[in-house]
């Protein structure tokens, strides 16, 4: 938690406030954020009241509900703070002040934080504001939202700490100098915008799963902080499909987060992953999350996505996976949100489906200028020449991804692969 960290404080209380932290933070933050309207005085003064916590709580034991405790204290010294601008004059801070008392008379009883209106949703669509870069996003949704310190999300994206610093002070001043609204979109505005907030999600997700650099392949904290904001925005938009099918998605895929690795860490394809140890809770969350999100018939990208997971999810094994199913989830995918990486799927699939001669046809047929620098593009075709016995042109094609991966991991069975099509021979499946 950084600087809320107190010396004094017993160990039992580190952990409660810890604990605390992880889940409270966004919401704290949130609230306070909507009296200041200031993103550094907000996550200053809610710093600040974790930090009381610690001083406070081994004395009088921690409260039965941390969560409300924090959002008091957190709300009243945001009060304060305006408070003494008035005292010293300062009519910017008056003013603020009397709107910050307006926005309190608006709201429930601060005491009682559980009839708060949650404005986590407005911070969420604040951070993921389509007017800040990607990356921006990302950063400013994993430090404002989920609470992550500026160390922690450079770790997580193998980026140096000041990068990471320097967008978050971008992102902030951005929206600061644009007068970005604090505030949920409505009408027509709430559809254009939500996809912007899923993707910085979902971002976040497929760098867990799947990371593209560095030496592990899955990131399973990482993994962890996307399920967490998609169940929030599963709790506070529940009748939206693609809300739904995010989350379905994510826990789906997460299901089986633990097999893509051996035990020394090294990448295991779906084929030859343990099926007894996928996470069946994992799996009935998605799989009902995704009976939520409503008829397939006028489903969005997350949801197609989400039901390709649970093609795989429900089969008992690989071989009796549905491929055609989906080859023809791939097929509507590509109608709903086209791009060449769908595409690339789709050929896949069909290569399972029909035979590997008819998975590179349909590679061949893809466009694939926009995946030249994509090594997953290589590796699908090295695969099926390797199928067909074409040792000489698989080598060619794993040599070609090998050269694009950047993954520690993904470049050691992609050596491996290499080695034994140079070798003129298969080295498992």
């Amino acid at each position: 938690m950084g600087s809320t960290d107190r010396g004094q404080a017993p160990d039992g209380v580190h952990a409660r406030v810890a604990e605390a932290f992880r889940l409270e933070y966004g919401r704290v933050v949130a609230s306070v954020l909507r009296i200041v309207r200031d993103m550094d005085a907000a996550e200053e003064i809610v710093q600040e009241a974790f930090a009381q916590a610690l001083d406070h709580w081994p004395a009088n034991e921690t409260p039965d509900r941390p969560g409300a405790w924090l959002l008091t204290t957190a709300r009243r010294r945001a009060l304060d703070r305006l408070r003494r601008a008035r005292r010293a004059g300062a009519r910017a801070g008056a003013l603020a002040y009397e709107a910050a008392l307006g926005r309190m008379d608006e709201s429930p009883d601060v005491t009682d934080p559980e009839a708060i209106p949650d404005d986590r949703l407005r911070l969420i669509f604040t951070c993921c504001h389509p007017g800040l870069p990607a990356d921006s996003r990302v950063a400013l949704t994993l430090r404002l939202v989920e609470g992550l310190s500026t160390a922690e999300i450079a770790r997580a994206f193998l980026a140096p700490e000041p990068t990471i610093a320097q967008r978050l002070v971008r992102a902030k001043r951005t929206i600061r100098d644009r007068g970005f609204p604090y505030e949920v979109p409505q009408g027509v505005e709430l559809p254009a915008r939500l996809p912007a907030v899923l993707a910085v999600v979902y971002l976040i997700f497929n760098e867990g799963y799947a990371a593209h650099t560095g030496d592990a392949l899955v990131r399973h904290e990482l993994c962890q902080e996307a399920i967490r904001l998609g169940h929030m925005l599963a709790e506070l938009m529940p009748v939206e499909p693609e809300v739904l099918g995010l989350f379905a998605l994510m826990e789906l895929q997460a299901s089986r987060a633990a097999t893509r690795t051996d035990a020394d860490g090294n990448l295991v394809l779906l084929a030859d992953q343990d099926r007894s140890r996928w996470d069946r809770a994992r799996i009935a969350r998605g799989l009902a999350a995704l009976d939520r999100a409503g008829p397939l018939e006028r489903a969005g990208p997350y949801q197609l996505q989400a039901a390709i997971a649970a093609c795989h999810a429900r089969a008992v094994s690989w071989e009796t996976t549905d491929w055609p199913q989906v080859v023809a989830h791939y097929r509507t995918l590509a109608e709903v949100a086209p791009s060449p990486v769908i595409e690339l799927n789709r050929a896949v699939a069909i290569g399972l489906a029909e035979g590997p001669a008819a998975g590179l046809a349909a590679l061949d047929a893809v466009d694939a200028s926009a995946l030249r620098g994509y090594h997953l593009w290589p590796a699908a075709r090295a695969d099926f020449l390797r199928r067909l016995g074409r040792w000489a042109e698989a080598a060619v094609e794993y040599r070609r991804a090998l050269e694009l991966a950047d993954n520690v991991r993904e470049q050691k069975f992609l050596a491996a692969r290499l080695a034994a099509c140079e070798a003129g021979g298969e080295s498992g499946r």
